[in-house]
């Protein structure tokens, strides 16, 4: 299965559910809800604190799954959903990485300032229902071929971009698979029609935003 249908859902999403090897009870998933953002290689990054299970959990064994529903779908049977299987890798995020947290998450900034640490889902292996009779994996190697827009790229584009909208559209973040909004104040995805390697095409589809 293509992994672009996989990244739509992904950004659709704020929130997921984060399975780790629970340590006090070995062969049992612990899963917590956690919130997350994607990094410049559509990976999910979260943030947490060194005093949740979850957390030393991670520390103990890096082996998780990351679960997403569509959002605009309450029937969880039939909605789009998502499972990413992979190696949690702790990190120290720079600070371009830093800011882009802090557009979509503004409330992390009192976090950084205790004792939470920044982790990123390496995928391995990643299974996409889209719908009745539309379902497959993606593996590792194809989601880490994907296009990727660099950080400084991104924020140069989001520059010029937010001096051209007005005030009750504001972009989050842009990829080379679409853009992340907060549109008079609620969270929206834009997606491209195709994969937008250069940033000069990603530029265009930007100006069309207001």
């Amino acid at each position: 299965m293509k992994p672009d249908l996989a990244i739509r859902l992904l950004h659709q999403c704020r929130h997921a559910t984060l399975a780790t090897q629970s340590r006090q009870y070995p062969g049992y998933p612990y899963a917590s809800a956690i919130q997350f953002f994607c990094d410049e290689r559509q990976r999910p990054v979260f943030v947490v604190s060194a005093l949740a299970e979850h957390s030393k959990n991670l520390l103990a064994d890096p082996r998780i799954s990351l679960s997403l529903l569509s959002p605009d779908d309450d029937a969880a049977q039939s909605a789009a959903r998502l499972t990413m299987l992979g190696d949690a890798e702790r990190f120290d995020a720079s600070d371009a990485l830093r800011a882009r947290l802090l557009r979509y998450q503004p409330e992390a900034e009192e976090w950084l300032a205790l004792d939470f640490m920044f982790f990123r889902l390496r995928p391995m292996r990643t299974r996409l229902i889209a719908g009745l009779g539309s379902m497959g994996w993606v593996d590792g190697r194809a989601w880490n071929e994907l296009p990727a827009l660099s950080l400084e790229e991104e924020r140069l584009l989001l520059e010029k971009a937010q001096a051209a909208l007005p005030e009750s559209i504001r972009v989050l973040g842009c990829d080379c698979f679409g853009a992340d909004l907060l549109w008079h104040g609620s969270y929206r995805r834009v997606d491209w029609d195709e994969a937008l390697p250069e940033p000069a095409r990603i530029r265009e589809r930007l100006a069309r935003l207001g």
